[in-house]
């Protein structure tokens, strides 16, 4: 099974790109879109100066609890950069996701409580909201995260979207907002 077809048996069809869309992302972005692959994992990340957006992430079921997750997360906090990802909200229904954030959560990630995610799928035209959680070796702000999730959609998700997809994704502005008062109800700083 080739990469493509892990990530896209484990994630829903509302979460995933299209395999052009990421070969175009790693020919076209090589400098910061890459991905790293072996026979039990594959993540696919950006990187960028000042931080780090893993866009996939999966670890077969024969690897899972073995630390290879926390080891590929481990590698990417060496870099001393914060870490943005996009994870479903817990569905009591589906165990996966609750086993998700536990993991999340346990490798010192943070839901980021004031910025919001909803994007409509080209897939599915249906509405996927998902949560932003972050780790930060410099306790960044949330403000500054949302910064960081609006820069990763303009020139990621939506790469190419209309050649690719036939039509666009909607503009950032719909799709990842910032709510100040919920910043300040955290007490996390503005800056």
């Amino acid at each position: 099974m080739n990469w493509y077809e892990k990530l896209s048996k484990y994630f829903p069809i509302e979460e995933m790109k299209s395999k052009e869309h990421m070969e175009l992302l790693l020919k076209e972005k090589a400098d910061i879109y890459h991905k790293d692959e072996g026979p039990n994992h594959v993540m696919m990340y950006v990187e960028t100066d000042d931080f780090i957006f893993v866009d996939y992430l999966f670890v077969s079921k024969e690897a899972r609890g073995q630390g290879l997750g926390k080891k590929l997360l481990n590698q990417l906090k060496e870099k001393q950069k914060p870490i943005i990802l996009e994870v479903e909200p817990v569905d009591y229904e589906d165990s996966d996701t609750k086993k998700r954030q536990r993991f999340y959560s346990r490798e010192g990630f943070t839901h980021a409580q004031s910025v919001g995610y909803r994007r409509r799928s080209l897939a599915t035209n249906e509405v996927n909201e998902l949560e932003i959680l972050y780790w930060s070796p410099h306790n960044d702000s949330e403000q500054s995260i949302y910064e960081k999730v609006k820069h990763t959609y303009e020139t990621i998700h939506t790469y190419k979207d209309k050649q690719l997809y036939g039509e666009s994704y909607e503009d950032v502005d719909q799709v990842v907002t910032y709510n100040a008062k919920e910043a300040e109800a955290t007490d996390q700083p503005t800056v």
